[in-house]
């Protein structure tokens, strides 16, 4: 629980207006649930984190390019209008084993929750174009007021867990589509089981929230071995088949878009006076009753 304070920060640093971007790559625990750990997390801190920024946003947009769906995350809001959640990851005999396109929310938070199963191999090119029709939409109709991205490493080429072949420059795309809404955004970590291709993610990603160039050579230092061959910071594509086809992806994306259409333009709610910020050990509390 140490780490909760940490990822609160993000989130009230952004409710107080004072920062546009806040990241913290340790966090992104998407898989907890309310009664119980899951899938290697022990608190959802994204969850914390939204429950923290709804107390000045009157809608708040979920965003996982982990390559395993966000169900905890999901799951906590599956129920409610105020925030969105939208999900990337491969679907079907794969952990959490979560997520079809028909998982789409309940109650007033039907049509608030968006699953997009991809296939194995899936290249830049194919996620960018599946990633920015989905998210434009969303974009339009529910109108958030903030961002949190899950930001998992393990849809990269090469990961020891993961069966996508994003390099480091198409995952990095993928966040600076969501940069170029200039909303407050939180970008988080998550999944990543090849740590070269961890550290190039998170490195590079960084770079692109700061809106900085940074060279693709790599500076010697100790550990540098493991970025060989190349030692770059860009990590080519695999040699893989990608088996998500262009017939594939648009008929997935026309079935999801149907859905975002159903539901009302900017949802509305009752807003009060906004609460104080809250304190780890608030959080750390209310995660035990």
């Amino acid at each position: 629980l140490s780490n909760l304070h940490w990822w609160l920060t993000g989130a009230t640093c952004l409710n107080s207006g004072d920062y546009d971007i806040a990241i913290n790559w340790a966090g992104g625990m998407h898989h907890a649930r309310r009664f119980g750990a899951a899938g290697f997390c022990y608190v959802n801190d994204i969850v914390l984190a939204i429950l923290e920024l709804l107390k000045k946003h009157e809608r708040v947009l979920y965003i996982d390019i982990d390559c395993h769906h966000g169900a905890g995350v999901e799951e906590a809001f599956y129920t409610t209008d105020r925030v969105m959640t939208v999900s990337f990851h491969k679907y079907g005999n794969y952990f959490p084993g979560t997520g079809n396109y028909d998982n789409i929310g309940y109650g007033e938070g039907k049509y608030y929750a968006v699953n997009f199963p991809l296939l194995d191999g899936i290249s830049d090119l194919s996620y960018l174009v599946a990633f920015r029709g989905i998210i434009s939409s969303v974009m339009k109709r529910f109108q958030p007021k903030a961002i949190v991205m899950q930001c998992g490493a393990d849809s990269m080429g090469l990961d020891r867990l993961g069966c996508f072949n994003l390099t480091t420059e198409g995952h990095g795309e993928l966040v600076k589509f969501v940069r170029s809404y200039s909303l407050p955004l939180l970008l988080l970590g998550g999944g990543g089981y090849t740590l070269s291709n961890v550290t190039r993610c998170w490195t590079y990603e960084t770079a692109v929230a700061a809106n900085v160039e940074i060279s693709n050579t790599l500076p010697f230092f100790e550990q540098y071995d493991i970025y060989g061959p190349t030692f770059t910071l860009h990590t080519p594509p695999v040699n893989t088949k990608d088996h998500n086809t262009p017939l594939y992806l648009e008929n997935m994306a026309a079935q999801l878009l149907r859905n975002i259409h159903q539901i009302d333009i900017a949802p509305s709610v009752q807003i009060s006076d906004m609460p104080g910020p809250s304190t780890s050990s608030d959080n750390a509390e209310a995660n035990t009753t």
